[in-house]
C-alpha cells in the first residue's frame, strides 16, 4: 500500500478581515489518500472501489490517515477568526441548571438533573420531604468523560436496579446491578449487550438482548442474529439461559423482550429490519407456558402497550398505517382475535399509559395533541398542551395520581409540568433560567410542493424582525427515513445560529413516520429518491421566499440524514453554499455489510437483492457518485472513530472521494471525533467543540469574517 503523504494544494479561505472584504486564498496541507484496486461484480457490473482499505479500522494505515485527516481540518478551523467567540458564547448559553421529568419507584422519586456544563447527567433521588441525594453519577465512570448512562431500570417496587453504560459511544453495553436503597453493587457486571434494554421479572433477575460479539474488528464485522436472555440473580453471565433467537434459519436482527407491570406476562418482539415485528406472549405464572405467537409475519409493528389480567392493549398498525389500540384475550391472543379498543384516526398515534388512564399523542402536521381515555375507550378529555409544540411524558404507573410531562418546541426550551390524572389540570413543575428569550424569535409552518406535487410541511424559526432579503444563513436540517419523525424541540445550539441571525428550517420529509406508515413507505427502496426531491424542494422554497440563497444555505443531517445531505450534494452542487452530513451512510453497495447495518434493508434494500435495486442504490450512493472535475459546496464531514452503527468508513471513503476530485476553492475536510461513536452520550465538553466548529466552518464558508451578531458575547445578564 502507498504511504499517506500530503500534497498542497490551495484552498480559499476568508481572510479575516471586515465581511465586504475579498476572501484570500492560503494553502492547506490536504493528505493524499492512496487508492488500491479493488473491483466488485454486481451482476454483471464491474464496480471499484479504492479505499476499500479504509474499512479496516484498526489498521496503522487508517489510523495514520485519520491522524493526517484530522491535523488538516483542525489547521483549517484553527484559522476561523470567530471560533473561540461561538465556543465561549456556546460555553455561557449551555451553563444552565438542566431538569428531567421526575418518575416514582418505591418510596423514592428520582430525576436527572446537569448544573450546567457536566458531561453528563446526574440522577438524583429524594423521599417526600426529604432533600435529594446523588444517586448515579455518570461523570464519575471515566476520567475523560466518555463512558455514558446508556439506560436504567427499576424493580416495580423500587429495591433493586441495573443501569447499562457505553464506553466511548459505543452501541455495546455493560449491565450493573445494584441494590437500590442501598446503592450498593450487588453482582458481577455483565458484559457484550446491545440494542437492548433491561426489563425485571419481579426481583429475580432480568432480561436483555445480545448478539455474539465478533472477534476483532467490532466495526467491519456484521452481526445478524440478535438473541434474549434471562440473567437470574445471584448467577454468572455464562450461564444465562437464552430465551429466544438464533436456532431459526431465519435471521432475528433485533429482537426485545419486556415484562408487563403486573409481572404476569413476558412479551417478545422479534424484527428481521428496522420496521415490523412478530409479536410472542408467555405466561410467567404458568411454569409450563410456552411463548406464544400473537403475531407471525413482520408487516405491521406491534407492541403490548398493558394488560388488566388477562385482556392485553395494543398499539398496532395492522390494517391501520396511523396506528391505532386493539384489545385480546392472552389466552387467543392470535391477530384474528384483536377488537378495535381506539380506532385508527387521520394523524398518527403513539400511546402510553398511567394513573388509570391512556394517552394517546397525536401528531398533527409534527405537532403533538394529548387526548385521555379510560379503560373502557371512553374519551376523557383533551389535554389543553402550554402551545405548538411536542409534549412528552405522559405516563406512569397505575397507581400514579399525578405525574409530570415535558413541553418544548424549536424557539421553547423544555418546562417540566405535574399533571393531575383525574382532574385534568396542570401546573409549571420547572422552567429553565436560560439566557434566551423565546419571546424574540418565531415558527411558522409552510407547506410546499415537491417535485412530483406532494405537499410536505417544514416549520422555519429565526428571529422576529428577520428582513426576507436572500442573505439570511440558514441550516436547512431533515432525516427523511426509517419511521422517525422530527417533532419540534429545543436546541442550545440552534438558539446560538439563530441568534446570529440564522434561519433554521426542519422539512418532514417522506420515509419520516410524520404522516404513518404510507408516508414512510413512501420513502423507501426504489422511492428513496422522494426523500432527496422533498429536500431539494425545501432548499428551493427557502431561496424562492427569500429566506436564503445559495451563498447563504446549508443543509445538514446525521446518519440516515448523513446519506440524504450526500446524496442531495452529488446531485445537486449547485444548491447550496455548505454541506455537513454527519456519521453517515454513505456507501450504499456495503452498507449492509458492516455491524447491524443489514437490518436496514427495509428502508434502503440491497445490492444484493437485485439488478435493479443494485443499479437504483448505486444512483445515488453518494461515494459512487462524486464526479471528478465538479465543483462541490464547502463540506464538512463529522464522524467518531467508534461509531460502531454507521461505521466511520462511509465518512472516510466520502471524504476521500470528495477531496480527490472536487475543483475549484471549497475545503472538503472531514472531523474525525476520537473515542466517540454515533452521538449518544457525547460529553457536552465535546459537544460544543462539534458545534462551535460547524457553525464556525458555515458562516466562515459563507462570507463571514467575524459574527454576525457579536452583542451576545457579553456575560449573563445580571
Amino acid at each position: 500500500m502507498k504511504s499517506i503523504i500530503p500534497a498542497l494544494l490551495a484552498i480559499a479561505l476568508l481572510s479575516s478581515c471586515k465581511n465586504e472584504s475579498k476572501p484570500e486564498p492560503i494553502i492547506v496541507n490536504y493528505p493524499v489518500t492512496a487508492k488500491v484496486d479493488t473491483v466488485d461484480t454486481y451482476f454483471d457490473t464491474e464496480v471499484n472501489d479504492p479505499y476499500r482499505w479504509l474499512e479496516d479500522d484498526r489498521s496503522p494505515e487508517t489510523e495514520a490517515w485519520v491522524k493526517e485527516q484530522n491535523k488538516t481540518t483542525f489547521g483549517y478551523l484553527e484559522n476561523i477568526p470567530f471560533r473561540a467567540d461561538l465556543k465561549n458564547r456556546l460555553e455561557k448559553l449551555w451553563n444552565y441548571e438542566k431538569l428531567g421529568s421526575p418518575f416514582k419507584k418505591g418510596d423514592y422519586t428520582y430525576f436527572y438533573k446537569n448544573n450546567g456544563l457536566q458531561n453528563q447527567y446526574v440522577i438524583y433521588r429524594a423521599k417526600k420531604d426529604e432533600e435529594p441525594e446523588v444517586f448515579l453519577d455518570p461523570n464519575t465512570f471515566s476520567e475523560d468523560g466518555t463512558t455514558s448512562l446508556a439506560g436504567l431500570s427499576f424493580t416495580k417496587d423500587g429495591s433493586l436496579a441495573a443501569y447499562l453504560i457505553s464506553e466511548s459511544g459505543s452501541d455495546w453495553r455493560k449491565a450493573i446491578i445494584l441494590d437500590a436503597i442501598n446503592n450498593e453493587i450487588v453482582e458481577d457486571t455483565l458484559v457484550d449487550i446491545k440494542f437492548s434494554g433491561l426489563s425485571w421479572k419481579g426481583n429475580e433477575g432480568f432480561y436483555y438482548s445480545s448478539y455474539d460479539k465478533p472477534k476483532g474488528s467490532e466495526l467491519s464485522a456484521k452481526t445478524d442474529q440478535h438473541k434474549v436472555y434471562y440473567h437470574k440473580l445471584g448467577t454468572s453471565q455464562k450461564d444465562d439461559k437464552l430465551i429466544f433467537g438464533g436456532t431459526t434459519a431465519e435471521k432475528h436482527r433485533y429482537i426485545g423482550a419486556y415484562v408487563t407491570e403486573d409481572n404476569k406476562y413476558l412479551l417478545i418482539s422479534a424484527s428481521v429490519s428496522t420496521s415490523g415485528n412478530k409479536l410472542f406472549i408467555k405466561d410467567l405464572e404458568d411454569p409450563n407456558g410456552l411463548l406464544i405467537p400473537m403475531v407471525e409475519d413482520t408487516d405491521s409493528d406491534n407492541y403490548v402497550i398493558d394488560n388488566v389480567g388477562s385482556k392485553l392493549y395494543i398499539e398496532t398498525n395492522r390494517n391501520a398505517p396511523n396506528k391505532k389500540i386493539v384489545t385480546v384475550d392472552a389466552k387467543n391472543p392470535e391477530a384474528k382475535n384483536w377488537v378495535d379498543f381506539i380506532p385508527e384516526t387521520e394523524n398518527v398515534l403513539s400511546a402510553d399509559f398511567g394513573g388509570g388512564y391512556f394517552f394517546a399523542d397525536y401528531m398533527v402536521d409534527a405537532v403533538s395533541k394529548i387526548f385521555q381515555y379510560d379503560y373502557n375507550g371512553k374519551l376523557i378529555r383533551e389535554v389543553n398542551l402550554p402551545g405548538l409544540g411536542t409534549a412528552s411524558g405522559f405516563g406512569g404507573e397505575k397507581e400514579d395520581k399525578e405525574f409530570y410531562f415535558s413541553f418544548t418546541n424549536y424557539n421553547t426550551p423544555g418546562s417540566t409540568y405535574k399533571y393531575d390524572v383525574e382532574s385534568g389540570t396542570y401546573e409549571l413543575y420547572w422552567k429553565p433560567e436560560i439566557d434566551f428569550n423565546p419571546e424574540d424569535y418565531t415558527s411558522e409552518q409552510v407547506f410546499y410542493d415537491s417535485k412530483d406535487g406532494t405537499k410536505i410541511p417544514m416549520i422555519i424559526t429565526y428571529k422576529k424582525g428577520t428582513q426576507l432579503n436572500g442573505k439570511n444563513p440558514t441550516i436547512l436540517y431533515a432525516y427523511g427515513g426509517f419511521n422517525v419523525s422530527l417533532t419540534p424541540s429545543f436546541s442550545i445550539g440552534n438558539a446560538v445560529w439563530m441568534e446570529q441571525g440564522g434561519v433554521y428550517a426542519v422539512p418532514n420529509l417522506r420515509g419520516g413516520g410524520e404522516y404513518g406508515k404510507k408516508w414512510h413507505d413512501a420513502g423507501i427502496k426504489t422511492k428513496k429518491q422522494n426523500v432527496f426531491d422533498d429536500f431539494i424542494a425545501a432548499a428551493e422554497y427557502l431561496i424562492a421566499n427569500n429566506y436564503t440563497s445559495k451563498e447563504y444555505l446549508a443543509i445538514r443531517g446525521g446518519s440516515n440524514g448523513g446519506l440524504l445531505v450526500g446524496a442531495t450534494m452529488t446531485q445537486r452542487p449547485d444548491l447550496m453554499k455548505v454541506a455537513l452530513p454527519a456519521v453517515g451512510v454513505m456507501d450504499m453497495l456495503r452498507y449492509h455489510t458492516f455491524t447491524a447495518g443489514a437490518g436496514w434493508a427495509y428502508d434502503y434494500g440491497t445490492a444484493e437483492d437485485s439488478d435493479e435495486m443494485f443499479q437504483y442504490l448505486k444512483g445515488y450512493s453518494p461515494v459512487h457518485n462524486v464526479k471528478a472535475g465538479t465543483s462541490y459546496p464547502a463540506t464538512l464531514v463529522t464522524t467518531g472513530d467508534h461509531d460502531d452503527r454507521v461505521v466511520p468508513a462511509h465518512s472516510f471513503k466520502f471524504a476521500a472521494e470528495l477531496q480527490e476530485k472536487q475543483v475549484g476553492t471549497n475545503p472538503t475536510l472531514i472531523r474525525i471525533e476520537t473515542n466517540a461513536g454515533h452521538g449518544a452520550g457525547t460529553p457536552v465538553s465535546k459537544t460544543i467543540e462539534q458545534y462551535a466548529d460547524i457553525f464556525g466552518f458555515t458562516l466562515y464558508n459563507m462570507g463571514y469574517t467575524e459574527l454576525p451578531n457579536k452583542s451576545v458575547l457579553k456575560e449573563f445578564k445580571e
